[in-house]
């Protein structure tokens, strides 16, 4: 049986600005760092408390990195403060907050212009129950 998603591939231009971006801005906190070989680290930073990681990947090292793009959702509590925040601090907003038939939703842009949606969504995935008849 699978378990939880331990990481998400993120293919960047600059790995230092990038994990500077994950860290400073975000305030994503560094789980490993290490020597992939030459001038390459393998770098997993995720949010405090999270349990999946994102992999700051360097673009070079996978030929094929533009049809791997990753789409990425974070819940966030205060999406309206959160993207007033980010902007302070230059951050690009790709969608403003939207009241959607969910919740609300807001995207932003890292340094490669990956998009991060924010959503205040918190309902879990429920399984439906089994079928008696089954």
């Amino acid at each position: 049986m699978l378990g939880s998603i331990k990481t998400v591939g993120v293919y960047v231009s600059d790995q230092a600005k990038s994990v500077d971006f994950y860290v400073s801005v975000l305030g994503f906190e560094v789980r490993r760092r290490m020597q992939m070989g030459a001038g390459a680290e393998w770098i997993e930073v995720a949010p405090p408390g999270a349990e999946t990681c994102l992999v700051i990947y360097p673009r070079e090292l996978m030929p094929d990195w533009a049809e791997r793009k990753a789409s990425m959702v974070f819940y966030c509590a205060d999406i309206p403060g959160t993207i007033a925040r980010l902007e302070a601090h230059g951050v690009k907003i790709a969608m403003p907050p939207a009241d959607l038939p969910w919740g609300i939703f807001a995207a932003i842009e890292d340094p490669d212009a990956n998009w991060l949606g924010l959503t205040d969504q918190t309902i879990a995935y429920v399984p439906e129950p089994a079928d008696a008849d089954q």
